[in-house]
């Protein structure tokens, strides 16, 4: 990565003895550092001013990606303490600072998404939307600027440092088309073409560079079918009939999907089934059950979410020894066996409940 001359990075030291890591020169210790599990970061900033300049700039994030040392965070709320993240390359859980917002967005429901290094945290103040967002750079809660067209319960994803949300209901009520596309480069959120159809409680992915949006009602008792594909290239949405015949009821949650190498697959609330999208015949084949139950709050309290090559199911189990949030994960790479998905614990948060309010994976 070039540097440029008098960059802003805060580690090009005056003198040849102010080297990052001694003995090596900064370049090779700017590679060995970009290395270090993103978790650690924190950590690394303590040690001297230099250090907390080096990752206050956001710097290492831009090597990682250049490097292709890109790890993934896990964030989830399960419980009144607030935020927490779990890295399971190194199996560290970590806590995040408390929102700095009102009682009312404290208690409300919320909606996140993950997207480059920050956390974006959806919900309502006392008058009006709200957004909140972590940074991983600067480790700590601001307001982010709003959308223009604020709202809850829709459908969102993100791709590399941008994310759309779209569909879901205004603060009257009202069942929206519309989509807007955020660039966390700037913090600025961008009117897209609107959806063929209104929508809300409803999901949304990126599947082979474009967007979509699944599944949600339309009112009150219409329930869609449909599916809608947004092309960023050409900038118009298409619509696919029965793309997603699971259809959702008003107390059931959004349908729960995940991408993992440009597959997607879902969950059947009803079944605790876990299946895939034949894009070519627009079916879904059945793989194989959840490790936890989805029926016993209708796909609520649940998060499935792509973790990398990995499809990742957080949920909670009660046990002699109490109540725990455990996370499993499974490669679809690693094929089904019998019509049996090998699921692979990895991590367990102890004492927080059993309920998944809210969970974004972030890779950086």
């Amino acid at each position: 990565m070039d540097r440029g001359e008098g960059v802003n990075d805060g580690f090009s030291g005056p003198g040849p003895n102010d080297s990052l890591l001694p003995g090596l020169i900064d370049d090779v210790a700017l590679n060995c550092l970009a290395w270090v599990s993103a978790s650690d970061y924190t950590s690394l900033s303590c040690i001297n001013k230099r250090f907390n300049k080096l990752i206050s700039s956001g710097y290492l994030y831009g090597l990682r990606k250049q490097l292709k040392a890109v790890e993934h965070l896990v964030y989830m709320v399960c419980d009144p303490r607030g935020w927490v993240a779990f890295d399971p390359k190194v199996n560290k859980w970590m806590s995040l600072p408390k929102i700095p917002c009102d009682e009312c967005f404290n208690h409300a429901d919320k909606e996140s998404l993950a997207v480059g290094c920050e956390l974006l945290v959806f919900g309502r103040e006392m008058m009006e939307f709200a957004i909140w967002k972590y940074s991983m750079v600067c480790r700590g809660w601001v307001k982010c600027q709003g959308m223009n067209q604020p709202r809850c319960l829709f459908g969102s994803s993100s791709l590399g440092s941008i994310a759309i949300i779209a569909g879901g209901s205004d603060k009257y009520g009202n069942v929206l088309k519309s989509a807007e596309l955020y660039d966390s480069s700037s913090g600025m959120w961008e009117l897209l073409p609107s959806m063929h159809t209104p929508r809300r409680l409803c999901s949304g992915f990126f599947m082979d560079g474009k967007f979509y949006v699944i599944g949600g009602m339309s009112s009150i008792t219409v329930s869609l079918t449909c599916g809608e594909e947004y092309d960023l290239k050409t900038r118009n949405w298409r619509k696919i009939e029965g793309m997603y015949p699971y259809v959702n009821e008003g107390v059931q949650a959004p349908p729960l999907v995940a991408v993992v190498d440009n597959q997607l697959y879902a969950v059947e609330h009803v079944t605790n089934m876990v299946k895939k999208y034949d894009k070519d015949k627009n079916t879904w084949n059945e793989l194989g059950r959840l490790p936890v139950r989805a029926d016993s709050s209708n796909g609520w309290g649940l998060a499935f979410k792509a973790c990398g090559e990995q499809l990742l199911v957080v949920g909670g189990q009660r046990g002699p020894e109490g109540e725990a949030i455990v996370l499993s994960s499974w490669c679809p790479k690693s094929g089904v066996r019998n019509g049996t998905i090998d699921w692979q614990v990895l991590g367990v948060k102890e004492n927080v409940g059993v309920f998944v309010y809210n969970c974004a994976v972030m890779g950086c």
